[in-house]
């Protein structure tokens, strides 16, 4: 794809129909010249069990590169006489 003209960009909130329609906003409708070629990104919060699945997976992986002995860093930061 190849412009001479840089891109436009138009970011809003919308919700897909039960067709499967996504409706643009009027205002943003106004600003495309009709019949232009659009590139499309959609993007969606993922708030099911996998995700938190996941998330929750990822964490335990992350806190087990810790070993006990690392605590002393954490009192040292709580350490008021240090300050």
């Amino acid at each position: 794809m190849c412009h001479d003209e840089p891109m436009r960009a138009a970011e809003f909130e919308t919700t897909v129909s039960p067709g499967g329609q996504i409706a643009l906003p009027p205002e943003v409708v106004s600003e495309i010249p009709a019949g232009e070629q659009l590139r499309v990104v959609v993007m969606w919060d993922r708030l099911d069990e996998d995700w938190s699945a996941w998330r929750a997976a990822s964490h335990e992986r992350l806190e087990s590169a810790y070993c006990p002995e690392d605590a002393i860093y954490e009192k040292l930061i709580d350490d008021p006489a240090i300050r």
